[in-house]
């Protein structure tokens, strides 16, 4: 977990070099260990350190090679560096450290943009070629580690370049459009989160997982077009993999443990978070059996609200285990005292409510470890999630059942009691009635979504939805469905949760979360071996009718205890809908107040009252459709600035 951020300016003209430390130390909490700077003509690089690998200056950056003309910033970890640089070794080039970074700098001069063929890991990276006058940058296959950036129009002059770890260091740059992005917000409205490549804010953009930005510098100074490309996508073979059960189970088994011991390699303390589901369970299974069960240390966290609480399931692996387990519990007060600093660090709306048991969780760890390993990954590559039990469901009722009743269930649905626990009747009946007609991809973010864009006119200001132009935010969802890797339905399925909600939701929570209180975490399941081995099974391995994660599942039936590997899927959730009917009604009516939604001129403060009066009355269930307009309007009055509110568009 580090931070970069850096500035090019094609004039070669001096930059001022505070700038580069104030963007830079915007980003301190990602890196504590240290900063580093790299100035020249008209270039300048910046990098927050936490060290975790090599821990002597050596590991320092930005890092260049032998001569200087190639320099690097980096964020992440490369898996297996050690190969590599030993192959590199043997081909001339000469390390100054044993830091991972510096395969890239030497990868580059003797691969050039095909280094990242060759290299894998979690990152986010740019890297200044002086001698040809460009810049290559690269976030990682399945998106753990964020990258922004910004092309700032100037008059008479080419456009300054910047970038950086988070987007709270562009805004540091002078000339930076702050105004929001209608696309964005839209976006921001249907998935929760701001999908690649927009940004809320209207000058800066985002890699995708698994792209590549290349800049160049033509004849006369000029600067050329940024041009992005996907330089890694996911694989799916025209007929899936023909293997037994107790094939794919050994084949997961064997691709597992490798990819835990790879993710164990530091210089600093590691450990486990642990919730006690099956896929932070098998880490912390295979951990224990390369580490030494004393050896591994676990953390979980627990809630007083009793429909939400884990942590009895964890504290059961860990003595099935043996691990060293620590445990926090949080009430409520603790998890709504944090809400102003998790609107400090998310410098971009982000409705996922459990980011905020994750940060907690994250710096209940950071107290004992430097890195921890968790789970991510599994519920998306073997069919985890509620969504993928209700497609079964969705597939029979909207195809086949007839409109009548359809029409009678969706009237009965809206007198359903309002509830407020752990995904409650009523909300999974509303929630799965969104996904109407639909089919594939577009069904399931209906099904995730807070809004539909059929909500959006009485949703809208009529400014912002006329700045829309009847744009639909589901665009890249269905290009990516009609043009993506996938074929079959099944495939097509882990193709939309492995390319957009795990790079854009659960990624972007756990990197902001823990980069937040200097913590790295590191994935497994998101090890690239273990992802196209996903993409090869047949979709009955991952999802045998009611039995998700089958050959998850059959991997571990000795590993871990029967009613570990029997657990219903249980997110890591909060009681947003109980939250906002109590703690928090008084600030979800002080930030969705009618004069101040009227005032801004986004929406129509008419419908949003709606929805805060029916909720707080009971009559409905509108914990997403509320969360996620008040996270909005909280990330406004930090982030936004005047400057930004009514320059929409």
């Amino acid at each position: 977990m580090c931070g970069i951020a850096g500035l090019w300016d094609p004039t070669g003209a001096e930059l001022d070099p505070n700038l580069i430390v104030a963007m830079t130390r915007t980003l301190a909490p990602r890196g504590p260990d240290g900063e580093g700077f790299w100035r020249a003509p008209g270039v300048a690089l910046g990098h927050r350190r936490l060290a975790v690998i090599d821990l002597s200056d050596a590991g320092r950056q930005p890092l260049g090679n032998e001569d200087g003309t190639v320099q690097v910033v980096f964020n992440g970890e490369i898996y297996g560096f050690d190969r590599l640089q030993s192959l590199l070794e043997s081909r001339g080039h000469v390390f100054r450290s044993r830091c991972d970074t510096e395969v890239l700098v030497h990868g580059y001069e003797e691969w050039g943009d095909d280094v990242l063929s060759h290299v894998d890991g979690m990152f986010a990276f740019a890297l200044w070629d002086a001698r040809r006058r460009r810049l290559l940058a690269a976030r990682d296959r399945m998106g753990k580690k964020p990258f922004y950036f910004a092309t700032i129009a100037r008059e008479a002059a080419p456009p300054l370049v910047a970038f950086a770890s988070e987007l709270k260091a562009l805004v540091c740059v002078p000339g930076f459009d702050r105004g929001l992005d209608p696309q964005a917000l839209a976006r921001y409205l249907v998935h929760e989160y701001v999908p690649a490549p927009y940004s809320i804010f209207r000058g800066a953009r985002k890699l995708g997982a698994g792209q590549r930005l290349r800049i160049e510098q033509g004849q006369g100074g000029m600067l050329g077009e940024p041009r992005i490309d996907r330089y890694w996508d996911l694989t799916f073979p025209e007929q899936p993999a023909k293997l037994s059960d107790d094939q794919a189970a050994e084949e997961l088994q064997s691709l597992l443990r490798d990819a835990v011991r790879r993710r164990l390699v530091a210089d600093v303390p590691v450990g486990i978070f642990l919730s006690g589901g099956i896929d932070s369970s098998t880490v912390a299974a295979f951990a224990a059996e390369l580490a030494g069960a004393s050896n591994v240390h676990t953390f979980s966290v627990g809630f007083s609200e009793a429909s939400f609480d884990e942590s009895g399931h964890a504290r059961r692996v860990a003595s099935f285990l043996g691990t060293q387990h620590r445990e926090e519990r949080l009430h409520p007060q603790v998890l709504l005292d944090e809400l102003p600093a998790v609107t400090d660090f998310l410098d971009e709306p982000f409705a996922d409510a459990s980011v905020v048991p994750t940060y907690l969780l994250s710096r209940f760890a950071r107290r004992h470890v430097t890195v921890a390993l968790g789970g991510d990954g599994g519920d998306e590559l073997f069919a985890g999630y509620q969504t993928f039990l209700a497609e079964r469901w969705g597939r029979l009722y909207f195809d086949l059942a007839p409109q009548a009743l359809q029409r009678g269930v969706g009237r009965i649905s809206q007198w359903l009691p309002a509830g407020g626990g752990y995904f409650s009747f009523d909300f999974k009946v509303n929630q799965f009635l969104q996904g109407g007609p639909r089919r594939g991809p577009e069904r399931h973010q209906r099904w995730m979504a807070s809004f539909l864009s059929e909500q959006f006119p009485s949703l809208l200001s009529r400014d912002f939805a006329q700045s829309l132009h009847d744009e639909n935010p589901l665009l890249e969802v269905l290009a990516r469905q009609e043009q993506g890797p996938a074929k079959r339905s099944w495939d097509v399925l882990l193709d939309f949760y492995a390319r957009f909600y795990l790079p854009e939701d659960i990624n972007t929570k756990v990197d902001r979360a823990s980069g937040a209180v200097g913590l790295e975490v590191r994935a497994p399941f998101l090890d690239t071996a273990l992802v196209d081995f996903a993409c090869r099974l047949p979709a009955h391995m991952r999802l045998r009718w009611r039995s998700p994660k089958y050959v998850l599942k059959r991997a571990m039936k000795r590993r871990l205890p029967p009613e570990i590997l029997g657990r219903k899927k249980q997110g890591f959730a909060v009681p947003v809908a109980k939250w906002l009917r109590t703690d928090l009604s008084q600030l979800l009516r002080d930030e969705l107040a009618p004069a101040k939604i009227k005032r801004e001129g986004l929406f129509d403060p008419g419908q949003v009252g709606r929805l805060v009066e029916d909720h707080l009355s009971g009559r409905r269930d509108w914990r997403k459709a509320l969360w996620t307009l008040l996270v909005f309007e909280r990330w406004l009055g930090r982030w936004g600035s005047a400057a930004a509110i009514g320059r929409v568009g």
